[in-house]
Formats: C-alpha cells, structure tokens, sequence
C-alpha cells in the first residue's frame, strides 16, 4: 500500500474513529513522453510571464480569478490556508442513506480508510454497523483544500469512501432527437428482452481485460527487442464490409438473436468433442476382446 495522503477521524455522532486515508485505484496506462521528431529529444515546457516575458520558477506563481466582469483577483498560499476548509482533519457523518438512491453518475474518486489506532475497536464497530444495515453514511471530506460531499460504505470488511459530485457539477441533458420518438414495437421490445436473456449473466471483473494496453505492450517489447527503437509497420486490417441484410431494427435483433445462438451452440458442441475421446476409448475396450473369441470359433468349425 502507498503512502497514506490525508490523516484525521470520522465523527460518528460521539464516537470518534481515526483514519488514514489512501488512493484506491490506479491507472494502468502506459504514458509517452513527447519527443522531437527529428532526433528523438524531450519536449520541455517553459512557464513564460505574459507580462514580463520571463520564465517563471514554480514556487513564484499564485493563482489568481477572474470574474465575468474582468475583475481578477489573486491568492497566495496563506490566503488559502486561512480558509476553514484548509483546517479540517475531521469527516463528519451526516446521515444514513439507502444505497440505491445514490445515482452512480455522481461517484467520483475512491479512497480506502485504515483504522490509525491501537485499538480499532471503533473502526470495526462502523464497519459492521454499516454492513448489517445495508445503508451508505453520507459524510463530508475535505482534501486538498476542496469539501467534498462523500459516500461511506464498506467493501470486503474495510471502509472505502467514494467522493460525490455536487448536483450542480452534473449537466442536465434534453436531447431534440429524442423529441416525438415513436414507442418500440411489442415484437421489438419482445426480441430484446430475449437477447438480454441470452446474454446474461454474473458480473465477474476479472474476465474482461484492457485489450488495447496488451497489444500496446506487446507492440512496444518487440521495437525494444528488435534494437531499433522503432516499431514494425503492420498491414492495414480490411475494413469491415456494410451488412446490407440487416434493414430494419427487428431484422437486426433476430441476427443478434441467431448470432447468439450459435456461439453458445459451439460452446456446447466444444464441451461435447473434449469428452468423445473418452468415450471412444471405452468402447474401442470393449470390443477388443471380442475379436480373437470369433477367429477360435471358426477354427474350430473347419
């Protein structure tokens, strides 16, 4: 686990739970740097004054805002430091809420808590009460300067805090083009429902992969092995051919349909050749014995 990146408590009514806090989830992406052309060197980036024309140190910037009017304003670390938010070492919980009514479009960033006490016993104790409620603590988590409103709940017996989007950040949509839409068909929403059906199942993460971060990979070992630092060129994938059969929406969900079909028709039929050989076998020894009884038989009749 990496270096935990905020310290404080959960006040929890009159019970106080000290938490450290660290980043839940990380990205896998393979970075670039950006390089010239030409000769392979890194880009570097200059901080240039508009004013001055100089190049600016990071530790001399501030930030500054700038209303809609033109009127800027600037602020400097002990400015934001005097703020309230800047103090809070605490996360407040301020109600209890049924998990569903959270819409997932609001979950932001997630974050793993560890109880910072000798005696976790507090820690556990709000771990297990949210778990037996099945309810989500809504809490407020200041970091960085910046309140969040978050969701606290338990994942595999540990805290996790999802920070939320407030209602405001989340942009409100009316799209003409689904002005005056006519209803789905009986017959549509019935092929539908029945494609879901086939296409069903449990939710397990680990059977999906980043197919794309593995054959970049792949691509970059290869240039590195083959000492030249460049890649080798690839044919060009034909483009993939219209399907002029498919005119409507119903013709489309009965291909799916069929489609469908037959891949679980070949998952059954790859099920059934694993285990022929075994049967093969066994009645290949059955009618091994068989054969030299007859050849007897018929000597002894001539």
């Amino acid at each position: 686990m990496a270096r935990a990146i905020w310290k404080g408590s959960i006040a929890f009514g009159l019970v106080n739970v000290p938490v450290k806090v660290y980043t839940a989830t990380e990205d896998h992406d393979i970075r670039f740097h950006q390089v010239h052309a030409k000769d392979g060197g890194r880009i570097k980036y200059d901080r240039v004054c508009t004013v001055c024309g100089k190049s600016v140190q990071y530790a001399d910037i501030d930030k500054a805002y700038e209303s809609p009017e033109g009127d800027k304003v600037i602020l400097t670390d002990e400015d934001f430091a005097k703020l309230p938010a800047a103090e809070k070492h605490e996360i407040p919980v301020l109600q209890f809420v049924p998990s569903e009514q959270i819409d997932p479009i609001l979950f932001e960033k997630s974050y793993y808590l560890e109880p910072d006490s000798n005696t976790p016993k507090a820690y556990v104790l709000l771990a297990t009460t949210l778990e037996r409620i099945d309810r989500t603590a809504l809490v407020h988590f200041t970091l960085r300067q910046k309140t969040r409103l978050s969701a606290l709940r338990v994942r595999d017996g540990v805290l996790v805090l999802q920070t939320l989007l407030w209602p405001d950040e989340v942009r409100v949509v009316d799209f003409e083009s689904l002005d005056g839409v006519a209803e789905p068909k009986p017959q549509e929403i019935k092929m539908a429902e029945t494609l879901v059906e086939t296409m069903s199942d449990d939710f397990d993460p680990d059977q999906f992969t980043d197919e794309y971060q593995i054959e970049l990979k792949r691509v970059l070992d290869e240039a590195i092995a083959s000492g030249t630092g460049k890649l080798v060129s690839q044919p060009e994938a034909p483009p993939a051919e219209m399907d002029a059969e498919v005119v409507d929406l119903v013709a489309a969900l009965q291909r799916s349909l069929e489609a469908s079909g037959r891949r679980a028709a070949k998952a059954d039929d790859g099920a059934v050749k694993k285990a022929a050989p075994a049967k093969k076998t066994a009645k290949a020894a059955k009618k091994t014995p068989a054969k030299p009884a007859k050849k007897t038989a018929a000597r002894k009749g001539a």
